[in-house]
């Protein structure tokens, strides 16, 4: 009986620690819808409130402020996150590592960066946040032909050309899909 109670107990750990991680991963996920679709809100709710600012170089809370206020200057800004290694410190804090590929429509330029973000995380007010963020950009590259610029695609007809997206992004920022969904 006493080691059946010991194998719950763990379980429970473990399954605190699936919940915390399954929570952590999809910050990275609502940073990057955030961008997308300039969800201001979404993008500010995301960080937690720090007693030590973070350095010039990094992105906290009062870097998110600051963004949204300079967002209508962007052009589309695709994030693709592909791995995402978490490190537990504590039941209050973690950081991990999150790989992105991105796709930055700048007027003019279209970019192309690969990023590792360094990432801070706390549970505060009964949720996991970001604490900080460390851009850490491997390359960034622009492209010889801007890709926004082509002939429209006629998709399904052809899978080459513009597409209905960014302009289509209204859907999306609405939950188009859930509208439709039945």
């Amino acid at each position: 009986m006493e080691s059946q109670m010991k194998m719950s107990a763990a379980r429970i750990g473990d399954l605190d620690r699936i919940a915390a991680e399954t929570e952590i991963r999809q910050l990275p996920l609502q940073y990057a819808h955030a961008f997308l679709v300039r969800d201001e809100a979404l993008l500010l709710s995301l960080w937690a409130s720090i007693e030590t600012p973070a350095e010039p170089h990094m992105l906290d809370r009062d870097w998110a402020h600051a963004l949204v206020a300079r967002w209508h200057s962007l052009g589309t800004t695709m994030l693709h996150v592909t791995n995402h290694l978490i490190t537990f410190e504590d039941p209050s804090k973690a950081h991990g590592h999150v790989q992105c590929l991105a796709q930055l429509d700048r007027g003019e330029e279209f970019i192309e960066q690969s990023i590792l973000y360094e990432d801070r995380y706390v549970y505060s007010d009964g949720r996991w946040l970001f604490a900080m963020r460390d851009h850490r950009l491997w390359f960034g590259t622009i492209r010889d032909r801007h890709p926004m610029r082509q002939a429209p695609a006629a998709w399904p007809a052809s899978q080459v050309g513009s597409g209905s997206l960014p302009d289509d992004l209204r859907h999306v920022a609405s939950g188009w899909w859930a509208a439709h969904d039945r």
